[in-house]
């Protein structure tokens, strides 16, 4: 599992509104994400993908979270975030002597969960928690910063829609948006 500069967080919950949950507040400052709703899809994106951090859930379909957990750090140093609805001490300590780097009770505060993966990406890779300043594709370059865009170094008007739908965009290049999905974006 090697990470890339743009590799995505991934999301490991099998209940589809947690996970676009997740997504929405990670993906608002800037992160990209993948979802998998079960230990096996779970693996092999871990494998496929490089994530630069794994948010986790143990009560998943097919593996769950603790083999999951147990088989990624056979192989990886990829930060894990367990968020469960397990509130026992003594589900914590399991989740933390297997290898989870920060473990969360369900219900949660998506803003705190953020917060937390950006105090893991920053002890685990100093930079690695601000989200990226830049997203480029194709010849076009999107400061995050300034809010411009520029094709091929030359500068592009934008409306502040134009600029949050062509965010989403390249933050997942290759992506399908639903229409909803788009719409949340304006």
């Amino acid at each position: 599992m090697t990470e890339s500069p743009t590799a995505p967080i991934l999301i490991v919950e099998d209940d589809p509104k947690t996970a676009a949950l997740l997504a929405l507040y990670l993906e608002r400052q800037g992160f990209s994400t993948t979802t998998a709703a079960d230990g096996e899809q779970a693996l092999s994106l871990a494998s496929e993908l490089g994530p630069i951090l794994i948010i986790l859930d143990l009560m998943i379909p097919r593996l769950d979270g603790w083999q999951v957990c147990r088989r990624i750090r056979e192989g990886s140093q990829v930060p894990i975030l367990i968020l469960t609805a397990r509130d026992e001490a003594m589900d914590r300590v399991l989740g933390l002597s297997l290898g989870a780097d920060d473990y969360v009770v369900k219900p949660f505060s998506p803003q705190e969960v953020v917060a937390r993966v950006q105090a893991i990406l920053r002890r685990a890779r100093p930079g690695a928690g601000k989200p990226p300043t830049a997203l480029t594709f194709a010849g076009l370059e999107l400061d995050l910063d300034k809010r411009r865009l520029s094709l091929n170094g030359k500068p592009v008007p934008l409306t502040p829609a134009e600029f949050r739908l062509l965010r989403a965009l390249m933050a997942e290049p290759g992506k399908v948006f639903s229409r909803e999905e788009l719409l949340e974006q304006l």
